[in-house]
This record gives structure tokens, sequence and C-alpha cells, in this order.
């Protein structure tokens, strides 16, 4: 193992510091969102399957800052996305997918957020984007507030799909 990797688990064991909470029976919800591009999966994984090309397709009509800030794009990397609001890890690659998690913060509550990006192949000039996200949401007050947390995180990723579809189509 590199010692990328290494540091990765390391932040994913220590999952439940002291500093940070955790709910005693965790909800775990899983987003599942998808879109059919005109391109094959090699083509739309070249344009937008980089581990920080999201900084092209996350937001509308603006680029997000994203650079690795450890590693070197391969398991256990780490990503600061824009100016570090964000940090993820590499958990999962593959030649047209990869997999992620947020390391949790001190003081506050740790939802165990990962998500998954795949360009899977349909026929030899079409393909599906799938989008999956795992989100413990416990520490919710109620299914409005839950319900209401689903809704946002789908309308932000359905999004980022168009985004990536426009990208992934352009010539």
């Amino acid at each position: 193992m590199t010692v990328f990797v290494l540091r990765a688990l390391a932040l994913l064991a220590l999952a439940s510091p002291p500093s940070t909470t955790r709910i005693a029976d965790p909800e775990y919800t899983t987003i599942r969102m998808e879109i059919d591009v005109n391109k094959s999966a090699t083509d739309v994984w070249s344009k937008v399957g980089g581990y920080c090309d999201l900084g092209k397709w996350i937001a509308t009509g603006r680029t997000v800052p994203c650079i690795v800030t450890s590693g070197d794009g391969g398991m256990g990397s780490v990503r600061s996305i824009n100016n570090g609001a964000v940090l993820e890890v590499l958990t999962a690659k593959t030649d047209l997918s990869y997999g992620y998690a947020q390391p949790p913060k001190a003081g506050q509550f740790y939802n165990l957020y990962h998500g998954f990006l795949e360009a899977k192949p349909l026929t030899a000039t079409t393909s599906k984007l799938i989008y999956t996200l795992l989100v413990d949401e416990s520490n919710l007050a109620d299914k409005a507030a839950k319900d209401a947390d689903v809704a946002r995180r789908r309308a932000q990723f359905e999004a980022a799909l168009r985004n990536m579809k426009t990208i992934a189509e352009a010539p």
C-alpha cells in the first residue's frame, strides 16, 4: 500500500473522533441519479472523469477551484474543492469510475458522505453517467427535513450531470 492509501484509511478509521458527533442509529440514504450521453463512455470519461474535473461541472456557469492536495490522483488522494471548503478522499477508482468520501470535521455531525461517479457504456457511441450519493440523515429533525435535504442534493447533482453531458457532448 502506498502512504496515500494508508493516510486515507487512517482518516476513515477515525470516522468518529471524540470531537465529532455521531448518532447511535444512523439512517443511511442513497440518492442515485443518471443521464444518457451521446458519446462513448471512454470519450465521456476523458472529458469529465478526472478527479478534479468536477471544478468544470459542479456549478453551472462558473468554475469551482479544485486541486489535489495530497497524493498523485490515485487511491488515497485528497482533493480540495472551493479553496478548502470541502475535502474529499479518493476511495475507489476504475477506468470509468471513482468513489470518494468526505472525512469528518471536528465539532460537526459526521454524515459518512460518500459519492460515486461512473460512465457506463451503453453502445459503442452512447453511455450513461451515474452519480450515487450515500449520506446519514439521522441528525435531521423529521421526514420533511430529510426530504428537503435529499431534494437539495438531487437538484445540485442532477444539474452537475447536465453540465457533464454538455461538456462530454461538445465537439
